[in-house]
């Protein structure tokens, strides 16, 4: 299938930019390692942030940085730095600041460093943004590191799509960069598995796009309820609010949000290559298979473990390598939300490159006046 979108182009080349980013963060592994460990020796804590889809990437990150050298970091939107920077900052905090923007230009963005800047002791940014030109990347100082992602990574599109996963890849690269040559067996695993991936299963992934539902849930553990959180704004925002959707994670389902299913309902589950979390996943999975019917459900996995096919409409195994830390595996479930969004923007009648039809939503947000 060839679709002549933005989105569809920038879903499918995100395999081949990630291969890219991690050449760039090599290239840059002295500098790069020797900014991040003068901050973390100091004591500074990590804050990973963004608003919406950027912000999305520390709330997935934030538990799978354990091992690294930004372990400990805690994932706080630039929309909630802006709005109360004191609930989480004072004079005497030391903060190493992680953005991640893909235009460099929102006003959240340049409105959480001042807000920061004004309410803790001491800060050090590092900016990671696909921008060349954008307001971020022009920041200059002792105190700033910014990696600029590959060009084609400034997505086109509305939604953000290979501007997400791979400024998520190369949070997850730095926080390892004193190993980075090691990992490149990871990248090009997790590369060229994704790829394979996604010309398997995009016809069926167009199928489920094309049944009735009119709401869909997405749900993950650990690093993968991030992404969870991800696919649920991707499908909602590039079918413009025709699809409501919700993200949960599997155990924190069962406790209120899953009187959403309804027979109107897509399910999808992020399946762990934990076999120890998995059993809980499995356990609701076959719950809900009992007592509820709905329109389709979709089992996103890094390999087959005996899935019930009669619990499943589609079946996707991603060929991840099962050892693969779940800082760079877990992304790789990304794909299927992003292409499910574009095939049912498409299937509502939307163009998914520009899928706000009311103006609601804008690809750099507009209208935000920062009171600080």
């Amino acid at each position: 299938m060839t679709l002549n979108y933005h989105t569809y182009k920038e879903i499918k080349q995100q395999p081949r930019v990630w291969k890219q980013a991690y050449d760039i963060v090599c290239k840059r592994k002295a500098e790069i390692s020797s900014f991040i460990h003068k901050y973390t020796e100091l004591g500074y804590s990590i804050v990973l942030t963004g608003a919406g889809t950027s912000a999305y990437i520390g709330d997935a990150l934030e538990c799978a940085l354990r091992d690294t050298i930004l372990k400990g970091a805690s994932s706080i939107a630039t929309t909630d730095i802006i709005t109360a920077p004191e609930l989480y900052f004072g004079a005497d905090s030391k903060v190493l600041l992680v953005s991640f923007a893909r235009s460099g230009n929102s006003p959240e963005s340049l409105g959480a460093i001042r807000a920061l800047e004004q309410t803790a002791g001491s800060v050090a940014h590092i900016f990671i943004t696909c921008n060349a030109e954008g307001e971020l990347a022009k920041k200059k100082g002792d105190n700033v590191l910014c990696l600029l992602l590959p060009p084609e990574t400034n997505d086109l599109s509305l939604a953000m799509t290979s501007s997400y996963s791979t400024m998520f890849l190369v949070c997850a690269m730095i926080a390892n960069i004193d190993k980075i040559e090691g990992d490149k067996a990871h990248i090009e695993a997790l590369a060229d598995a994704v790829e394979k991936a996604m010309a398997k299963y995009e016809d069926d992934i167009n199928a489920i796009a094309q049944r009735p539902f009119q709401r869909a849930v997405f749900l993950g553990s650990g690093a993968l309820k991030g992404v969870a959180e991800e696919s649920r704004l991707k499908l909602q925002e590039l079918t413009d609010g025709a699809i409501m959707c919700a993200f949960d994670s599997f155990l924190g389902f069962r406790h209120g949000p899953k009187a959403v299913v309804h027979d109107d309902c897509l399910l999808v589950y992020y399946i762990s290559p934990d076999p120890k979390v998995r059993r809980y996943e499995l356990d609701l999975i076959g719950q809900i298979a009992a007592n509820n019917k709905v329109v389709a459900t979709v089992a996103v996995c890094q390999k087959d473990h005996a899935l019930k096919t009669d619990y499943i409409d589609l079946l996707i195994e991603l060929g991840i390598p099962e050892d693969m830390p779940a800082r760079y595996s877990s992304v790789g479930n990304i794909f299927v939300a992003q292409m499910l969004g574009c095939f049912k923007s498409l299937n509502v009648g939307l163009c998914p490159d520009t899928p706000s039809v009311s103006g609601n939503i804008s690809r750099v947000v507009e209208g935000v006046i920062l009171y600080i």
